[in-house]
């Protein structure tokens, strides 16, 4: 009877390490009450890359209620967001800007866009914030980005 509980107990830990440990794509969404779903992000540290796909599950259009993920560390958070507002549309990015780590494109309701990057640049541990560019909406729109 031990050793059959020490199996389902070794199958369960396997399963779960599989499904929640190597969290290598994750799925967040945005609405059109300038929200996401998730408040932070944690990716595995043996992912060598993350796969990102945002949702926009509201209805608005991109113009009026445009969403996008975008990636950095906590500290360019805001020079980043501040140099996106002057960039302007469509994507309020700047363009090339190395302080951006990833991002998706702005989409609209009912679109859904990805991006994969490589964490071996990124520190397990390390101080990261996710956001949407949109004007105005990094202010409640945006979460922790964890390696663990």
């Amino acid at each position: 009877m031990r050793t059959t509980f020490t199996i389902f107990a070794l199958a369960g830990w396997m399963l779960c390490g599989t499904a929640n440990g190597q969290e290598c794509e994750q799925t967040i969404e945005g609405n059109d009450a300038l929200r996401f779903n998730l408040t932070e992000v944690r990716v595995s540290t043996s992912c060598e890359q993350v796969t990102i796909t945002l949702q926009h599950v509201g209805s608005l259009p991109a113009n009026v209620m445009g969403h996008n993920w975008v990636l950095t560390t906590t500290t360019n958070f805001v020079p980043v967001v501040t140099a996106g507002q002057a960039a302007g549309p469509p994507g309020y990015m700047p363009e090339g800007d190395p302080r951006v780590i990833a991002e998706t494109d702005l989409i609209g309701g009912g679109e859904t866009a990805s991006v994969t990057f490589d964490l071996s640049g990124l520190e397990p541990g390390g101080d990261y914030t996710y956001f949407c560019s949109f004007p105005g909406h990094y202010v409640l729109m945006k979460g922790n980005f964890i390696i663990e």
